[in-house]
């Protein structure tokens, strides 16, 4: 048994009860992210853990990127008595809008150790590209 300190806990539970919040979160906080760009890939981070590869679920439409992972419980069976439940159950879900520089029809996604990695290419389009300048005389060049 799991025996823990915390001055609030008792606060916290008549709080649940008065908002009508007991059990297991239905709720939980969005999932945290990282994005940044990698050379001409724009990657996309999602912290996962404890969720399974089969319960993510990943969309594209037009512009905006849906991922949606549940966590379900782990302790299962009828002679199971939850001792502590800190940790959040549910369907999480976060919407992002995708720039249109973005090839969303090449997108590539891995899940290792919990995290869900996105690459998204920059579309060719989007990348810098030089222009030449004709001219009479001569040729100059110019980055556009």
């Amino acid at each position: 048994m799991l025996m823990r300190t915390d001055p609030f806990r008792e606060l916290d539970r008549l709080t649940q009860q008065l908002m009508g919040t007991t059990g297991t979160w239905s709720k939980p906080s969005v999932m945290p992210m990282d994005a940044y760009r990698e050379g001409d890939t724009y990657v996309i981070a999602f912290d996962l853990p404890g969720v399974s590869s089969d319960a993510i679920d990943i969309d594209v439409e037009r512009n905006q990127l849906t991922v949606k992972a549940e966590r379900r419980p782990t302790a299962k069976g009828e002679n199971v008595q939850m001792e502590l439940s800190e940790r959040p159950l549910g369907v999480f879900s976060r919407q992002i809008v995708l720039a249109d520089t973005l090839d969303t029809e090449n997108i590539e996604a891995d899940y290792d150790a919990g995290v869900l990695t996105l690459r998204i290419p920059i579309a060719e389009r989007a990348k810098p590209r030089k222009i030449t300048i004709g001219g009479a005389s001569e040729r100059q060049q110019i980055t556009g």
